[in-house]
């Protein structure tokens, strides 16, 4: 992440903490035939400069990011304050690691009592396929300081 374009009041520092703590799902823009974009929201994991997901070989998302890697990602909670990430990238998809960026997914976001979802999810992982989103623009906001108690 340390060569994109960035915007907004957050170093890239502060971005890649907030990527680190944040457990929510990523919302995923990909170009569709249509010419329309398509929205997807996925667990995500960011290691290194990349973030990663993992969806299925055979899946929409994988045949759009395959016709074309140029993507949009949005990482933000609906609860005050107002903050998040959101940038534009380039994917690549990888067979090969999709079972491992599935395990780290199922650790970064499910408790030990969600062991049959888990086990569900595993039984799959030989499809998984590990998308990963290199960004090429950043852009962050927070409006904690302007929100003040309201948050």
């Amino acid at each position: 992440m340390r060569e994109t374009n960035l915007r907004g009041p957050w170093s890239i520092d502060r971005i890649e903490h907030y990527l680190d703590d944040a457990r929510i799902p990523l919302r995923l823009a990909c170009n569709g035939p249509s010419r329309f974009p398509v929205i997807a929201s996925h667990w995500f994991v960011r290691r290194g400069s990349s973030i990663y997901c993992a969806v299925q070989c055979d899946s929409h998302v994988a045949s759009l990011l395959t016709a074309n890697p140029h993507c949009a990602f949005e990482i933000s909670s609906q609860d005050p304050p107002y903050r998040g990430v959101r940038g534009q990238a380039l994917a690549t998809l990888d067979d090969s690691s999709g079972a491992e960026i599935l395990e780290l997914l199922i650790a970064r976001y499910l408790s030990p009592g969600r062991a049959d979802f888990a086990k569900w999810l595993r039984s799959r992982s030989d499809t998984e396929t590990a998308v990963r989103l290199d960004p090429t623009r950043l852009s962050s906001w927070d409006y904690a300081p302007r929100m003040g108690t309201a948050a």
